[in-house]
């Protein structure tokens, strides 16, 4: 199911530029692995040190970020607009100054390492797979309707959380002290891919319409998730049709189709499309 707009040699120039320009990016959030930012100064100069509670550390990442993005896009001859209401999609839609038919979708996602289990991640959700990723005309939620990009791209950011004490959530400390101040994460990652390369099969967030990533950190590195071997259109008819197609169980009950393996039973394609 491709886009209406399909241009594939901006589409691969603006991924092998935004892949280049990602392997930069911690070099203005980081100094030593250690995240820059400390926390929040008041007009006293005090310090509030940051929560390490993922929405804020999201946030505060893409804010820090968001000048490096801008002068990015122009250097290579886009502009950005912002997503007009908070939790459409996407983050970021890269618009080209030459030709404003082309215009690319930037989620920015953000995780961390998994402590227990430290070659996976947390796993990212990587938008909805409702009604504007169904209805592709449909503006509901979306900056632009989903056909209208030209690909669909996310700038992962992974990272180490630091062990810390209960009591430095809550810590102030004076500007002077700014060196003394713990960084809530480190040892950053970035990466920058399509977003159908690190899905899974499986939804993101509980019972919510959220397309979920894959964990194991090599594979989400490579972009090696559950649908590399099918492509993009198979992975879009999957998540088009997750939960809605019905299947019969070995007992011959129906059930929802809720895996890849099930998909690929019912559409009759090759099991070697699975990514075991």
């Amino acid at each position: 199911m491709k886009n209406s707009n399909n241009y594939d040699n901006e589409k691969q120039a603006f991924a092998e530029a935004f892949s280049e320009f990602a392997k930069t990016l911690e070099r203005y959030i980081a100094r030593e692995g250690e995240w820059t930012v400390k926390g929040f100064v008041d007009v006293f100069k005090n310090v509030y040190t940051i929560s390490s509670d993922t929405k804020v550390i999201s946030k505060i990442l893409e804010l820090h970020l968001f000048p490096h993005f801008v002068e990015f896009a122009n250097k290579i001859g886009y502009e950005i607009e912002l997503a007009t209401h908070q939790n459409w999609y996407p983050d970021l839609t890269f618009v080209n100054k030459s030709n404003r038919g082309i215009i690319f979708a930037v989620d920015i996602k953000t995780t961390y390492i998994n402590e227990k289990r430290p070659l996976f991640c947390n796993g990212f959700t990587l938008g909805s797979h409702g009604d504007y990723f169904v209805n592709r005309e449909n503006s509901k939620n979306i900056q632009y309707p989903y056909s209208k990009y030209s690909g669909h791209f996310c700038l992962g950011i992974i990272y180490s959380r630091a062990t810390l004490t209960a009591e430095f959530e809550s810590a102030k400390y004076s500007i002077n002290e700014l060196d003394e101040i713990p960084s809530v994460i480190n040892n950053f990652i970035f990466f920058f891919t399509e977003k159908w390369r690190i899905a899974s099969d499986k939804r993101g967030s509980g019972n919510t319409a959220n397309i979920g990533s894959i964990k194991m950190l090599a594979d989400v590195l490579e972009g090696n998730g559950v649908f590399a071997k099918a492509g993009e259109d198979v992975f879009d008819d999957y998540w088009i049709n997750y939960g809605k197609i019905q299947i019969k169980t070995k007992s011959g009950k129906l059930k929802p189709m809720t895996s890849f393996e099930e998909y690929i039973s019912y559409r009759g394609l090759s099991h070697d499309l699975l990514n075991r």
